[in-house]
């Protein structure tokens, strides 16, 4: 099974072979850089359209240069405000051949105000960390989740969880489509 992700970001592809794992058999995933179409760093519902746009991308580079993939992942990572606080989280978007989507969230994460100053003024959650730990490209790596969660938890296992559920409406599609 063939899979196209909206990123060459290792640590993106890595999550989607490990969740589709679960369900299918053969898995190959392949990286393409596309666009999001949302800022650099997506504020709620922007979230899920920037993960439904990469996907959809990559849906309609699939039909036109016949690389003769069975889905597309899109996944952005986003902040959203609840109950008066700022959590960071990742949106997947699943993308099949006939165009149906499903969607899916990780877990969210409580953001210091430090850190969400930064972001509602336009710059990456990945470049604010980078800053924080002094390290360079920690979003290819544990990201941000691994150093609120002092390594329990990485981005990969971060995203994972929300895959596996992103998934539900292709298992069950008579109650989904």
């Amino acid at each position: 099974m063939k899979i196209l992700v909206g990123s060459k970001n290792p640590v993106k592809i890595a999550s989607v072979e490990e969740a589709f794992a679960n369900y299918f058999e053969k898995i190959e995933a392949v990286g393409i850089e596309v666009s999001s179409g949302v800022g650099v760093q997506p504020v709620g519902d922007e979230t899920f359209t920037g993960a439904m746009n990469r996907a959809m991308k990559l849906k309609e580079l699939n039909d036109s240069q016949k690389l003769n993939a069975d889905f597309f992942v899109g996944i952005e990572g986003g902040i959203a405000k609840h109950f008066n606080k700022w959590f960071a989280f990742g949106c997947m978007c699943v993308v099949d051949k006939e165009g149906r989507a499903g969607f899916g969230l990780s877990p969210n994460f409580e953001l210091p105000l430090m850190v969400v100053d930064k972001l509602l003024q336009g710059i990456e959650l990945g470049d604010v960390m980078d800053e924080i730990m002094n390290q360079q490209n920690t979003k290819q790596k544990q990201g941000a989740i691994g150093f609120f969660t002092n390594g329990v938890m990485n981005r990969k296992e971060l995203y994972v969880e929300g895959l596996k559920v992103a998934v539900i409406p292709f298992l069950h599609k008579k109650m989904f489509f």
